[in-house]
């Protein structure tokens, strides 16, 4: 395993990069918040953070590190009209206690909520000093972005086949525990690569990789990502792994032969009709992006990247996902003979049979922030959290609260 720097070190790294990148790395997109009081990302992980300041920097991620932009084009926006029929209360029961949509938003933290039924604005709120024109972190939503990407480099034949090996596209991993791993096995997360994901344990490997991050080395997470050891044969386990959708960003950025937030942008974030940029973090300036957290959108667009989902990728008439690639993306997996409620990087809604939820499935990331997407309701929910806790689960459940919103709005 590479040396890697004290914990100490990397706190004070994270505020000297914040200082240093808050008025240099995304100078193209301007930030109507970048004047309020922000914390590290050590501080984010360790949920650390007084309610103000947290939210404060979920809006702010883009002056934590160096950023890459994603454009949109200004010419191409989808409009999102009003809903004639506009979102009512709601109800769910918990635990054998009463909750309604106030309560969701006060109890869980909401800091923005979006609704859309057949592609119009049934409800749209912002709490927590949120505005339409705020860009709020995704976390994990990202790793379903990267995954989408890989769809649309299949579709685009930059990657000849899901069953690949993707040391076809990145050759500096032969030798590692990534060897024999395929494009099908990556976005599974069945690569069989040991990982530890727990945030807030300074010896993990996920804080490992947030320390080569804040070490702003170019190629430094996928360094690391080629010394970890292998912990089962590839495609026999599922783990859940950040370094796993860095390494998926790589192979897109591979096998494209271009920036991975280029990429997005030229082939769905300024062809879906955004109305803003985004911005997403870099491993280092000039690095790559990191596959599996760090983009930042609005309210809005995340509801449009849910759009495109819901359409299995086609936009206007034209496919940019393989046909019937979301099908797959969307629903649960079998891993080594058992099934893993996972698919390529979504979460189908657990027990859905038979519910409002039934085909429903997410992306989804810590504290709180989702992009729900029910086909068969033709409705698509996202929500932004600034729950305490990286694991802290909400008190009123989610997949609950959309049950009762595709319900509501039948």
């Amino acid at each position: 395993m590479m040396s890697m720097i004290s914990t100490s070190r990397v706190t004070q790294l994270s505020i000297a990069l914040a200082a240093c990148f808050a008025f240099s790395a995304t100078a193209a997109v301007k930030n109507p918040h970048a004047a309020e009081s922000i914390g590290t990302v050590q501080q984010v992980y360790d949920g650390a953070l007084m309610p103000d300041v947290q939210a404060n920097t979920f809006r702010n991620i883009d002056r934590l590190f160096a950023t890459a932009d994603i454009k949109h084009d200004a010419k191409n926006v989808l409009p999102l009209p009003k809903a004639e029929k506009p979102l009512a209360n709601i109800h769910v029961q918990v635990n054998g206690k009463d909750y309604d949509l106030y309560d969701y938003v006060s109890v869980n933290r909401v800091s923005g909520l979006l609704v859309l039924k057949n592609g119009k604005i049934a409800h749209e709120n912002y709490q927590l000093g949120n505005t339409e024109d705020t860009r709020w972190m995704s976390m994990s939503v990202v790793k379903s972005i990267t995954a989408t990407l890989i769809g649309v480099a299949i579709h685009d034949g930059y990657i000849k086949n899901i069953d690949d090996q993707i040391t076809l596209y990145l050759p500096e991993l032969k030798g590692s525990a990534y060897d024999g791993v395929t494009v099908r096995n990556l976005l599974q997360m069945a690569s069989g690569v040991k990982w530890n994901e727990t945030y807030t344990d300074p010896k993990s490997d996920r804080r490992a990789m947030l320390e080569v991050q804040n070490a702003q080395t170019p190629g430094g997470v996928l360094k690391l990502m080629a010394h970890l050891p292998r912990a089962a044969e590839p495609g026999t386990r599922w783990n859940y792994s950040t370094g796993e959708t860095h390494v998926a960003g790589a192979l897109v950025r591979a096998a494209v032969g271009k920036p991975v937030s280029q990429y997005l942008s030229e082939r769905i974030w300024s062809q879906v009709g955004m109305e803003s940029d985004a911005t997403w973090w870099l491993e280092s300036p000039n690095g790559l992006e990191v596959g599996g957290s760090g983009l930042s959108a609005t309210l809005r667009d995340y509801g449009r990247f849910g759009l495109f989902l819901l359409n299995d990728g086609v936009i206007k008439g034209k496919r940019v996902l393989p046909e019937g690639w979301m099908k797959e993306a969307g629903s649960p997996k079998v891993v080594n003979g058992e099934t893993v409620n996972y698919g390529y990087m979504l979460w189908p809604i657990p027990n859905a049979k038979g519910t409002a939820n039934e085909g429903a499935f997410e992306a989804r990331g810590i504290f709180g922030q989702h992009v729900y997407v029910n086909p068969k309701e033709n409705v698509v929910i996202v929500v932004w959290s600034a729950l305490p806790k990286p694991q802290n689960k909400a008190t009123v459940p989610d997949n609950d609260v959309f049950a009762a919103i595709v319900e509501q709005l039948r």
